[in-house]
């Protein structure tokens, strides 16, 4: 490790702004996924809600979410390869369908918690299904819903960096074609960069926190 060390410093400050775009675009993937991730779950945990729908609704689409968040995001990434080809669509794809499962789970969670006292009052006054999960199960799971969006664009951008091994597009290429030709001084600073976007986006997203969510 110290040789290997010794080999990264210093930086090369030369593919500086190849890293910065490449990595301006992993961002984008990673904001794209997770924006279609968020369009889908919400719908999808309504489904698969115990207290809104019975078992027949409830069931299979949990066991599909289930399927969709056991393969790997940049397993993902490869499949649409494959089927779109090379680029940053591959991994917005690949990202919005592991999302989907992943944050659908936790907010069919959320929702199932949601106060069935209330829900049972809405019944007796026959609001209709639309209506429940529209005034009560939503609003109820609001600041839920918010944060663990955020979270998952935080993961997101983590997991969007290495879906270019598999030629998805970002910074992942690059970090992965330093490493193959030994070029370690632009791999550290493929790394600085990945780094210095991680705590920024960081730092956004508990700003947005503290001004929308309750402490």
């Amino acid at each position: 490790m110290p040789v290997f060390v010794a080999e990264m410093l210093p930086p090369d400050p030369r593919p500086l702004p190849t890293l910065v775009a490449s990595m301006l675009e992993t961002v984008m993937i990673a904001f794209a996924g997770t924006t279609i991730a968020v369009a889908l779950s919400v719908p999808l945990a309504l489904l698969s809600t115990r207290s809104l729908f019975g078992p027949q609704v409830t069931v299979p689409l949990r066991l599909l979410l289930s399927a969709i968040r056991t393969i790997p995001s940049i397993i993902w990434a490869l499949i649409f390869v494959v089927t779109v080809g090379f680029g940053p669509l591959a991994g917005v794809l690949g990202t919005a369908m592991y999302s989907t499962g992943y944050l659908s789970k936790l907010l069919y969670e959320a929702f199932d918690a949601v106060d069935r006292e209330v829900l049972e009052a809405a019944r007796v006054m026959r609001v209709g299904k639309l209506a429940e999960m529209r005034y009560i199960v939503i609003p109820e799971a609001a600041n839920y819903i918010i944060s663990q969006s955020l979270f998952m664009f935080e993961y997101n951008v983590r997991a969007s960096a290495i879906l270019g091994l598999v030629g998805a597009g970002g910074i992942g290429f690059y970090i992965l074609s330093y490493a193959q030709i030994l070029d370690y001084r632009s791999l550290s600073t493929a790394l600085l960069v990945l780094l210095a976007f991680v705590l920024g986006i960081d730092f956004v997203s508990s700003r947005v926190r503290r001004r929308f969510l309750p402490d």
